[in-house]
């Protein structure tokens, strides 16, 4: 039977997404106009999910939980990972331009912090379940038991823009090896927070089958690129950027590294991931970054790179979002010129 999705009426292609720099400007105007943060989430600027409160966040980088492991912060940056032709993105930019459908999935999607103040990610535990030894890690006592440190990292969207990251944290292969799987454990996936009384994208949007998940191949997950985050730009994660841990996968699209994880499955078969499942024609499993394969409604060949408040560059698309070097051997069939469409 064929798998057909019915998308909300307000739901726009991504490719036609609020770009940075119209986003940033509307913000200066209603700022100009002396209206305020409050005047901006009330002006007729798309649906709002709810109304904002007396408690609620000031600006984006008041959202870091107060109650956050703070011990190895700043983290020491690993030279080893760097990106030498960015420079690096905006705080700002980076804290209050996301995704993230747990708090908002209707209206000015990009603006998520003002809609975190009832989500509080500490304390949170994190659970190991399926082929593996099952066990409950406090979180708070992970962050610290960790040697933590900081990686500056190419961060790509689906939608084609990207940023560069300092990302503070450490890498997943030490998770996995403290989460014990077993030897015919050939894939982990990965289960978000599912608050809807926190998160009132969870609670407004039931279309959606709550909470995230996604998944990698064990091969993939090991790699030394691949990261958990547990802070940015030398201290801990802002609830928008997926606190308390997050994934950073730096040669896969955005939404590979999912936010607020708090379970880990261990399996034999490769797992369902949460837009593959609802769009399998638009999004796949692997979900390199790689200019050659196009999304279905646009290309991939470009990018939007963001650096500061209203700057934006154009510029190309990289195989692999440059980390070519370190997972080319893990794709041997990517297309290394143009191929059309293909879903995996």
């Amino acid at each position: 039977m064929a798998n057909i999705i019915l998308r909300p009426g307000w739901q726009i292609k991504e490719s036609r997404a609020t770009s940075l720099s119209a986003y940033l400007n509307r913000r200066a105007f209603v700022k100009a106009m002396g209206l305020g943060s409050i005047g901006l989430s009330t002006m007729s600027l798309g649906c709002s999910q709810q109304a904002r409160s007396a408690t609620d966040p000031d600006g984006p980088l008041d959202t870091i939980p107060d109650d956050a492991p703070r011990e190895g912060y700043p983290a020491p940056r690993n030279p080893a990972y760097e990106v030498p032709e960015r420079v690096i993105t905006d705080r700002l930019v980076t804290s209050s331009y996301n995704n993230f459908y747990e708090f908002i999935n209707q209206g000015d999607l990009k603006r998520v912090w003002p809609h975190t103040e009832q989500y509080n990610p500490f304390p949170g535990t994190l659970t190991v379940g399926g082929l593996a030894e099952k066990q409950t890690l406090d979180i708070a006592d992970l962050i610290r038991s960790v040697d933590l440190e900081e990686r500056l990292y190419r961060f790509r969207c689906v939608e084609a823009w990207s940023i560069t990251v300092p990302w503070t944290g450490f890498p997943l292969a030490k998770l996995i090896e403290r989460c014990k799987p077993r030897n015919n454990a050939r894939f982990v996936k990965f289960i978000c927070v599912n608050r809807p009384e926190e998160l009132p994208g969870q609670k407004h949007a039931h279309w959606y089958p709550w909470p995230y998940f996604e998944g990698l191949r064990m091969d993939e997950a090991l790699n030394e690129l691949a990261f958990v985050a547990t802070g940015l730009y030398g201290e801990p994660l802002p609830k928008q950027n997926g606190s308390p841990l997050r994934l950073v996968l730096p040669w896969k699209y955005g939404y590979k590294g999912p936010k607020a994880v708090v379970r880990i499955e261990f399996a034999r078969r490769q797992p369902a991931t949460f837009w593959n499942e609802l769009q399998p024609r638009e999004y796949g499993f692997l979900s390199n970054v790689n200019p050659n394969i196009p999304h279905p409604r646009w290309s991939q060949a470009s990018e939007r790179f963001l650096s500061t408040e209203g700057v934006e560059e154009r510029m190309p698309t990289m195989m692999f979002n440059g980390y070519d070097e370190w997972v080319q051997e893990l794709y041997p069939d990517a297309p290394r010129s143009y191929a059309g469409p293909i879903i995996r």
